[in-house]
């Protein structure tokens, strides 16, 4: 099944990067933020879920905050069935081949008025694979409007290849030769979809609204590309999303 138009599959391997919109309806992103609210509360009874890089720190220069779950699945039954839902598994296929496996997943919530930012960076620095088939797609369960601290977007920078990065216990690159605002904000609607490579350069903005946003990023890859090195686990890595091993 084909989710994704030529133009669009044609958009995403020039850009590198394809913003669908409606890929949810309404009622269904809404359905899955407050369970996404739900598990935040549940989780924050008991630990800290806060996740916000210290280089972002470095960059606001005041206290900002995201709250955070990897592998949400394992925590609310509503994520396992959105998981194998055609339209992220078949979108996905049309991208990078009819094989597609679960790499890992993370639930974001912005707080309003202070939602940490995340400085520009490629996600292949955190989990480097042989083929760089390896794509993330976020799901809006609300709007993303610029001064929600919408995803911003480098287009065309994933054919650079890999990039050296800084270190600062999460991988960025320099804020003074790649600053934040020099990417392309990519505003969204609740039940969009934006599939990025994680060659592509990207970050987003403070979250200044009066609202949270509500996010979900699932990390997916080609079911024959292997892992340059060991890392980043995630109990529910490798499993099929569309296809076959």
């Amino acid at each position: 099944m084909s989710v994704l138009n030529a133009e669009q599959i044609a958009a995403y391997h020039q850009d590198g990067y394809l913003h669908v919109p409606g890929l949810l309806t309404p009622e269904e992103a809404s359905g899955f933020r407050q369970e996404c609210h739900a598990l935040a509360a549940r989780l924050q009874e008991k630990r800290s879920i806060e996740a916000t890089w210290a280089s972002a720190r470095e960059v606001t220069m005041v206290k900002t905050q995201l709250l955070h779950c990897h592998d949400v699945q394992y925590h609310a039954a509503a994520f396992s069935r959105l998981l194998v839902d055609p339209r992220l598994g078949g979108a996905a296929a049309d991208l990078i081949g009819p094989n597609v496996q679960l790499h890992h997943n993370k639930m974001f919530i912005k707080p309003p008025e202070k939602g940490s930012p995340f400085p520009l960076h490629q996600d292949h620095p955190f989990f480097p694979h042989e083929q760089h088939s390896m794509l993330a797609v976020v799901l809006h369960f609300d709007d993303a409007p610029e001064e929600k601290g919408c995803l911003r977007v480098v287009p065309g920078s994933h054919k650079r290849g890999p990039i050296e990065h800084i270190e600062t216990g999460s991988w960025h690159l320099s804020p003074e030769e790649y600053p934040l605002e020099s990417a392309v904000a990519v505003p969204a609607r609740a039940g969009d979809a934006l599939f990025f490579s994680y060659l592509t350069i990207h970050g987003s903005g403070v979250n200044v609204s009066q609202e949270a946003r509500t996010t979900w990023l699932i990390q997916l890859r080609r079911a024959d590309d292997r892992p340059v090195v060991d890392s980043h686990p995630s109990p529910g890595q490798g499993m099929m999303l569309w296809g076959n091993s």
